[in-house]
């Protein structure tokens, strides 16, 4: 790494090692010693039934499932890798609460009452929790051990505000608006709004992923069937990528080349419409999973999910080879092969959304389903 190309970070945050491919550090295999005696396994979060089911992917088997608080959205790798998280949000109401699991006997401990914890992301330097409470229009600054609220910010045009990812040098994140068709630039170092974007008229706005070098950030949009393009740095809207029904869950490949697209299938919120008139059964959607090349910006390949289906939110096995989706209107996980695009299917709760594959490589977690680094 050259002198020029070296990346200037906010103090705290962990170099850069790569500035072409700042997943560098997250790759196949790369395990910090933190987790070296973590169970490999799958946590699933399933929103109706209000449990995790526990997923030992050597044999793709259910081998546990507990209770955690109402509506779980997320399972989140905490900064320091030695603890996940559960975003139990309490969709619709006033409570929420943050479930830990403890990585190396995959058992919860106690909850702790938090507002709205839809998601939850961290600070590049790990000194703070950045809770996202979706109904409010607020990003909650706590403590990363105890959940102690320090600060909040409005982000009062950002209806909807669930996902994020961090510029290079962590100077500033990006948050998807959902239910105002936009993002939100955020102003890391001086903890304000830097501006609001469009990106289509009725567009609802979903996982956002930066790309290996920095320049530009990935956003789904289920509702445009594909991927918006946006200049980070200078917050423009400079392409669309056509991927398919639903675009939802973003993930890039353990080596940092392609950026998986899980299309959901559907365009409505709580999955297809029914046709039980036909045969007594709910009608799958058109769920498949895109494969764009960070090089090039175009789709590569598409992996339909056999017979429909739903694929939502996951992340990637430790070494790359598989592609773990929640299965969001079908109740089922799907375990993807990264080569072949072959899917095995397994029966899980009530609704699936955002689950964690674990461990993953990385020095650090940023947040979500493990946005490593």
């Amino acid at each position: 790494m050259t002198a020029a190309s070296a990346i200037t970070t906010v103090p705290g945050m962990a170099p850069v090692v790569n500035p072409d491919n700042l997943y560098s550090e997250a790759g196949a295999d790369h395990l910090s010693p933190v987790v070296a005696s973590a169970l490999q396994r799958v946590y699933v979060p399933n929103l109706r039934s209000n449990d995790i089911y526990v997923i030992d992917p050597a044999t793709l088997k259910v081998v546990d499932k507990f209770k955690v608080g109402r509506s779980p959205q997320h399972v989140v790798p905490a900064w320091d890798l030695k603890t996940l998280w559960v975003a139990n949000n309490d969709e619709g109401k006033a409570g929420g609460s943050l479930t830990p699991i403890d990585p190396k006997t995959g058992k919860p401990g106690q909850a702790v009452p938090v507002d709205d914890p839809y998601n939850m992301y961290f600070t590049p330097d790990g000194k703070e929790a950045i809770v996202v409470a979706e109904a409010h229009a607020r990003l909650d600054f706590r403590d990363p051990q105890t959940m102690a609220l320090k600060s909040s910010l409005e982000v009062p045009q950002c209806k909807g505000i669930n996902h994020a990812d961090f510029s290079i040098d962590g100077k500033y994140a990006i948050f998807t608006c959902e239910f105002s068709g936009g993002i939100a630039k955020i102003d890391m170092v001086n903890r304000k709004v830097a501006g609001y974007l469009q990106l289509a008229a009725k567009g609802m706005p979903q996982d956002i992923r930066v790309s290996p070098n920095g320049k530009v950030f990935y956003v789904a949009d289920m509702m445009a069937d594909g991927v918006f393009v946006i200049d980070g740095d200078n917050f423009t809207k400079t392409g669309f990528v056509a991927t398919g029904v639903g675009a939802h869950g973003l993930y890039p490949s353990r080596d940092g080349t392609r950026l998986y697209v899980a299309n959901r299938g559907s365009n409505r919120i709580h999955g297809p419409a029914q046709d039980h008139a036909a045969h007594g059964k709910p009608v799958r959607g058109k769920g498949s999973v895109a494969v764009i090349d960070f090089a090039t910006g175009k789709v590569i390949k598409t992996w339909p999910i056999p017979g429909g289906g739903s694929p939502d939110m996951g992340n990637v096995s430790a070494d790359g080879k598989k592609l773990w989706l929640s299965g969001r209107f079908d109740d089922m996980v799907y375990a993807i092969d990264t080569t072949t695009g072959d899917v095995k299917s397994i029966k899980v709760g009530m609704e699936p959304h955002g689950l964690t594959v674990w461990p993953q490589p990385g020095r650090y977690s940023l947040g979500h389903t493990g946005n490593m680094r």
